[in-house]
């Protein structure tokens, strides 16, 4: 693919994890879609799944066996709780984790609410040829993972390099 002087569309799928949130009130669901969408990606999917480690896998596992979406975004379920289970449920499909991800998710944050970031455990990595990022569940952290972070990684346009000339080479062996 390399890089692109024209925007090329991804799919993205959206889901939320929440045992408390409805399509009401999931405020953070929400504002990822609508970025998703204004920055001219598909959105594949939107949907709510309850903080379960085994329904959580299995949602985002129908996904990565699709051939679409190609990017999944994760918010909630990330902190320190015994129901935040979004990290140990995900992390076990993972072919490959981006380690950056998650760290410069942490520095970026700390800019915004200091010390306690070191509470966050977003995490990304890469199922079969879908990128997967995993975020906190406040709409603050959804703006500042979008818009710092993923949106301008899944650009074909981004240089020096960006995840999306990487989709083709995903599934080598």
């Amino acid at each position: 693919m390399g890089h692109s002087t024209e925007f090329v569309p991804l799919h993205v799928a959206v889901l939320t994890v929440s045992d408390t949130r409805d399509e009401a009130t999931d405020k953070s669901g929400r504002l990822l879609a609508d970025r998703v969408e204004s920055a001219g990606h598909v959105l594949h999917a939107k949907t709510i799944c309850r903080d379960d480690v085994y329904e959580l896998r299995a949602r985002v596992s129908r996904w990565i066996a699709d051939d679409r979406p190609d990017v999944v975004i994760t918010t909630g379920g990330t902190g320190l709780t015994g129901r935040d289970v979004t990290p140990q449920a995900l992390e076990i499909l993972f072919d490959r984790r981006i380690d950056g991800f998650g760290e410069m998710f942490r520095v970026l944050s700390y800019d915004t609410i200091g010390t306690s970031t070191l509470q966050s455990r977003a995490i990304a990595g890469v199922a079969k040829a879908t990128f997967i990022f995993c975020l906190p569940g406040s709409s603050g952290a959804c703006a500042d993972g979008w818009d710092k972070l993923i949106a301008a990684q899944i650009d074909a346009r981004t240089q020096p390099c960006n995840l999306h000339e990487l989709l083709p080479r995903l599934t080598e062996r």
